[in-house]
């Protein structure tokens, strides 16, 4: 029996123009300086006064399998918008990280360990200059500049390089004896921005990244019978693939069809690849973040195509390079179209805005620009599910720039979100719900450690162990969904399309955030926002009281863990029907600690639960109440 609920919130009012009750957010000095210089708004647009810098790279690399030698050279142009003059530039080296005595905070061996990347040549506009080997951090080097740097001028680097690959893949290296994957492989210019000034974060394994919008010329020198994926689009198909596979190529992009471009028999034919002892196969890409490389002389190649954009017809290509025992991976290429169909046009709802992505078979589950590196799995669903996620990851950190190494929440808590929305599409509400409380939150709810209770807003860089997982996925994406259930899909969708309008193609902070969805809601969340990503709560709920009233009830809920999540209250009357109320996490807004509603009926209640779905409640002993108890 559906019943007709007369609320009262007797300690919260529904009408929640909530200006008078805000509270200001924590703001770092450095943050604060951004927004007293007009870089950054507090109605959440880029500033007046906003920059970022940029590059062109132009990389030629060389990998000779089963060689673990690989070469590189590249011309860096660096664009300085900033408006500060600049007597030197930060170099990145990540794959420094794979030397014995470089920082590790993830557990590390023989196979991983390599001598690091050895410049062996490096010029300045044009003129020779020695490079020292960083000492101490190792990943990233401080390079002085001849002349400074003026504001809207720009600076020529060129770079050769050569490492070896680690003997074990995890986000790159060696899959096999002749299937590599390169990923961070290139000497790059780190971030200057206008709140850290240069980004010298050491790489440690553990965090992600953080890199400038860049356009890439990219050649890769490969023996014959190679085939290369990379991130980017393919320049000259015609040059380095035999005229059949070329066609099958070409056809993919126009179709619904998945094709099978080549399969183990094309590989033993030895009839895929144009006939010459090296090829080189060149890709472009515009304003990406980064650049990943697949090779192999064996894996299995399908390709398909999605329309990503209703309004213009435009479609993106959909590639998966595989193993052919990995039995998931023959349906990598239709899980990618589903995915891009469906992020494109419900959660986010933002037509994917690239020409292409690879599923490549490796081992890091891990995300690049417009390629993942996700491990086969014997879990079609949970294999389904990896790829949504790192697909979804298209939007942040890529399409964003988002700050991964600082402020993980703002992509990996996205990506968590997404992944959710878009199994709940592909399966059931209750099977997707009940897999995402078992692998997003129990983990950290069941915990009642002090280190899983620090704030999101905790800069990532400094968090290992329980308290990253927790807040890098788990309790960001509960206060995303948490949100989502205050403001109605309408205006969060809303609040989120502007917020990605505002900042794509530039590096958005949390603030940023914050201040689009206060702007474009018309609200002032700052309530909201203090007590998700700026307190020690968590999720947990329970019974205050019940007293029966001539009219009905009057029911207290307390909320111990500070969070102000969604709930429903389950009522089971006394002749056998049943009743549900949902309460949004408004009800928290004036006094978090609890809230006091009234429902009218003319029935005796048998009992009433607490229901905090997938906002698991760390202590649901006292969600419960029995009349007569």
């Amino acid at each position: 029996m559906k019943l007709s609920f007369f609320i009262l919130l007797l300690a919260t009012i529904v009408c929640y123009q909530t200006t008078a009750y805000s509270q200001s957010l924590y703001m770092p000095r450095n943050v604060q300086e951004s927004f007293e210089k007009g870089v950054r708004s507090p109605d959440g647009r880029p500033g007046a006064h906003y920059w970022q810098n940029h590059g062109r790279y132009d990389i030629t690399l060389t990998a000779l399998p089963p060689d673990r030698t690989i070469r590189g050279s590249e011309k860096i142009t660096y664009f300085n918008e900033s408006p500060d003059t600049l007597h030197s530039v930060v170099f990145r080296l990540v794959l420094n990280f794979h030397k014995p005595e470089a920082l590790h905070y993830i557990d590390m061996d023989s196979t991983r360990f390599t001598t690091g990347l050895h410049v062996d040549r490096f010029a300045i506009n044009g003129q020779p200059v020695t490079w020292n080997d960083p000492q101490g951090h190792f990943t990233w080097q401080t390079v002085p500049l001849p002349q400074p740097l003026l504001p809207g001028d720009s600076v020529r680097f060129s770079v050769d390089w050569h490492n070896e690959i680690a003997r074990k893949s995890d986000r790159e290296g060696r899959i096999d004896s002749t299937t590599y994957y390169l990923a961070y492989f290139y000497p790059r210019i780190s971030v200057f921005d206008d709140y850290n000034g240069w980004d010298r974060l050491d790489f440690t394994g553990y965090q992600e990244f953080y890199n400038d919008f860049n356009n890439y010329t990219l050649r890769v020198r490969v023996p014959e019978h190679y085939m290369v994926w990379a991130t980017g689009v393919l320049q000259n198909a015609g040059q380095v693939l035999q005229p059949a596979y070329a066609r099958r190529l070409a056809a993919s992009m126009h179709s619904d069809s998945v094709f099978h471009i080549a399969a183990p028999g094309d590989w033993q034919a030895k009839k895929v690849t144009a006939h010459q002892p090296v090829n080189t196969w060149i890709w472009t890409a515009e304003d990406v973040t980064d650049m990943a490389i697949g090779i192999s002389d064996h894996y299995n190649w399908d390709a398909g195509s999605v329309v990503v954009d209703d309004k213009t017809g435009r479609r993106a290509s959909v590639q998966a390079a595989y193993n052919d025992t990995s039995a998931d991976y023959h349906h990598a290429v239709a899980f990618g179209k589903q995915a891009l169909h469906w992020f494109s046009r419900h959660w986010p709802g933002v037509p994917y805005p690239y020409p292409k992505m690879t599923a490549f078979q490796g081992y890091a589950d891990m995300e690049y620009p417009m390629m993942v590196n996700d491990a086969s799995e014997p879990d079609l669903k949970f294999s389904q599910l990896v790829e949504n996620h790192e697909i979804a990851h298209t939007y942040f950190p890529f399409y964003m720039g988002t700050n991964e190494s600082r402020y993980a929440f703002m992509d990996e808590g996205w990506a968590t979100t997404f992944e959710l929305l878009i199994a709940r599409a592909q399966q059931s509400v209750r099977e997707a719900d009940s897999f995402y409380k078992v692998f997003r939150v129990n983990s950290w709810i069941n915990q009642a450690s002090q280190e899983v209770q620090v704030p999101i807003i905790t800069p990532a860089n400094i968090e290992r162990g329980l308290a990253y997982g927790a807040n890098a996925y788990g309790k960001p994406s509960l206060g995303y969904l948490a949100l989502k259930d205050l403001l109605g899909d309408t205006v969060f969708g809303k609040c989120l399309h502007a917020y990605m309008d505002r900042w794509h193609g530039k590096h958005p902070i949390p603030w940023d955030f914050f201040n689009t969805f206060n702007d474009v809601s018309g609200e002032n969340l700052d309530w909201f926002w203090n007590a998700w990503f700026f307190s020690h709560g968590y999720n947990d709920l329970g019974i205050g009281g019940v007293k029966k009233r001539p009219d009905g009830y009057l029911l207290t809920i307390k909320n111990t863990g500070g969070f102000p999540i969604p709930f429903d209250v389950l009522v089971n009357y006394s002749d056998g029907t049943t009743g549900t109320l949902h309460e949004t996490p408004v009800v928290w807004m004036r006094h978090p600690a609890q809230t006091v509603m009234t429902f009218k009926t003319q029935k005796e209640v048998a009992s009433l639960m607490i229901d905090t779905g997938i906002w698991v409640d760390a202590h649901p002993q006292d969600n419960t109440w029995k009349a007569g108890h």
